[in-house]
């Protein structure tokens, strides 16, 4: 049974970028016993088919690349997947060592306003919500709100 919870964890993995965590709640879905889940982890990790450290640079990477969240946002979804705090800081770090945070902030205020202006108070405060659900630090965000408010007035 062991080698059918290997071959389970396998097929998984060749579909997508899995973390032990990940990979462990899944097999445990399927009915695999605790030991059997330890020895396909450990013989995934030893073959180097389960990396955690590989797993958290992709998530960062999709993270930025794609959907142009901020620091703080793809930190929690790394550590959402079960990777330890140490390497999500790690891998994020990593992803944004060349990403200017000022210019990524500013096209996310752009994405989400367009060229229309911030009238009110109120869409300042929807589009600075917006910000922080999107993983940027709440005083540059609304230092950039703030800039954009005078710069449209």
């Amino acid at each position: 049974m062991a080698d059918t919870a290997y071959l389970n964890a396998l097929k998984q993995l060749a579909r997508r970028e899995l973390s032990e965590a990940q990979l462990r709640q899944r097999l445990s879905r399927r009915g695999y016993p605790e030991d059997e889940i330890d020895a396909t982890v450990s013989r995934l990790r030893q073959d180097g088919s389960l990396d955690d450290a590989r797993v958290a640079g992709a998530i960062a990477r999709t993270q930025l690349a794609l959907k142009k969240r901020g620091r703080l946002r793809v930190r929690r979804e790394i550590e959402a997947a079960g990777i330890a705090s140490a390497l999500a800081e790690r891998a994020v770090a990593e992803a944004y060592a060349d990403v200017d945070g000022d210019a990524l902030l500013a096209a996310a205020i752009d994405r989400r306003l367009g060229t229309r202006r911030l009238e009110d108070d109120r869409e300042m405060a929807r589009v600075f919500r917006y910000l922080i659900g999107q993983g940027f630090e709440s005083d540059r965000a609304m230092a950039a709100l703030r800039a954009r408010r005078r710069r449209k007035a």
